[in-house]
């Protein structure tokens, strides 16, 4: 079994491009889930925005909290599907190592 040089791929030219297309697609979804969870209690704690009802006897804040679950898994899946693509791009970039191709 060969060792790898971890020195050379993280300077190599691709591995950095997929770095930089993995945090350009994390960074935003990070900043949104964080501002969207902490506005809830926000808005429930010093505000009365979220306790008009929405419709029958549900408040909004209910529509909300329902609203955070859903953006949970839906961001859990959007996620899991490009991890997909960025693990196949990694692993394209250590067999070119394990090739010996790069010296």
């Amino acid at each position: 079994m060969s060792s790898l040089d971890y020195e050379k791929i993280s300077r190599d030219k691709d591995f950095i491009a997929l770095q930089h297309h993995r945090n350009q697609f994390i960074f935003p979804i990070t900043v949104f889930f964080v501002l969207a969870t902490l506005l809830f209690p926000i808005l429930t704690g010093y505000t009365d925005i979220l306790n008009k009802e929405a419709f029958w006897n549900i408040s909004w804040a209910w529509i909300y909290a329902l609203a955070l679950f859903i953006m949970v898994w839906t961001l859990v899946t959007l996620y899991m599907s490009r991890a997909k693509t960025f693990d196949q791009e990694s692993e394209r970039i250590v067999e070119r190592y394990k090739g010996g191709a790069q010296s």
